[in-house]
């Protein structure tokens, strides 16, 4: 089990993993070796997930998520099988953690009645000392 939140947890079962030759460094290797890790992850079907997460994930997964509500992460920034493998469920698991926030509500809150009164306040002293200029000035 992949530990998401508190209330959200992955099962490792619903993780589809292949792995395809990654561009990019790695010497002779690199054409011979399979070492990028692509993860599926079927959003839209999931168990794990409640149902205000799936609808936020397709929309934060952007253009990763195909047509079914599946989930494609690729990963190949590292030179091994299992450290992409990591990387990818991390990368996920990040994206889930995004989607399942909420953010606060704001409620509307209006001005305090001393809060008011002190803007007026200001605005009067400052309209007296400009009043007290100009009439210092016509003289």
């Amino acid at each position: 089990m992949i530990e998401i939140a508190p209330h959200i947890s992955l099962d490792e079962r619903e993780l589809m993993f292949e792995f395809i030759r990654a561009s990019g460094p790695g010497g002779q290797n690199v054409n011979k070796v399979e070492t990028a890790a692509q993860l599926r992850f079927d959003a839209r079907n999931s168990p794990s997930l409640p149902h205000f997460v799936r609808a936020k994930l397709e929309t934060l997964a952007g253009r990763r998520v195909t047509n079914d509500g599946v989930i494609v992460i690729t990963a190949q920034r590292f030179r091994t099988q299992e450290m992409n493998r990591k990387d990818a469920i991390d990368r996920l698991v990040e994206l889930i953690r995004a989607a399942a926030h909420r953010p606060k509500i704001r409620r509307p809150t209006k001005p305090t009645k001393a809060s008011k009164t002190r803007r007026l306040d200001s605005k009067a002293r400052h309209g007296a000392l400009k009043r007290e200029r100009n009439a210092r000035g016509d003289e």
